[in-house]
């Protein structure tokens, strides 16, 4: 069964929703207010607001340093370096998560496009989209791609 076949689908903030509405099903909450005053304008408009980074800007796209990849919103472990890999995209690319529940994924029809959206499943937040079949030649044949934003490295000691 293919990638879209296994989503499991949650309305979210753009789709309907408040953030405070759609945060209310995860683990960690916070208020819209509190989020404000969490993120930097940046890491809100894309945590929160489903926002994309420009391509090649963000600190991780190049990144080769071994650690784990957090979410920048509430720590929860997302990635490991072992499925980073060089997709030539602009963002951060994983073949997989670290953990089957650490992230959770939901079909995307927004901009006129079926895509599958990567949320942290501890809070909510936007990370980016996963993409399949595109030939990469890593265990999966996906391709996670991540915000950098999203992201924060905790280097392996």
């Amino acid at each position: 069964m293919g990638l879209l076949g296994n989503l499991r689908r949650r309305a979210g903030v753009g789709r309907g929703m408040t953030a405070e509405q759609s945060t209310a099903r995860y683990p960690v909450t916070r208020t819209d207010e509190q989020w404000r005053e969490q993120l930097t304008r940046e890491e809100y408009q894309v945590l929160r607001q489903a926002g994309t980074e420009r391509a090649w800007k963000g600190e991780y796209t190049d990144t080769e340093t071994e650690g784990v990849y957090t979410c920048r919103a509430c720590s929860a472990e997302l990635f490991t370096s072992t499925e980073k890999f060089h997709s030539n995209c602009g963002w951060p690319s994983f073949y997989a998560p670290s953990a089957d529940d650490g992230v959770e994924l939901i079909t995307d029809t927004s901009m006129g496009m079926r895509r599958v959206e990567v949320r942290c499943a501890t809070c909510g937040s936007h990370l980016g989209h996963v993409f399949e079949g595109e030939g990469f030649p890593t265990p999966t044949d996906q391709r996670y791609c991540i915000n950098s934003v999203s992201l924060q490295l905790r280097p392996a000691r």
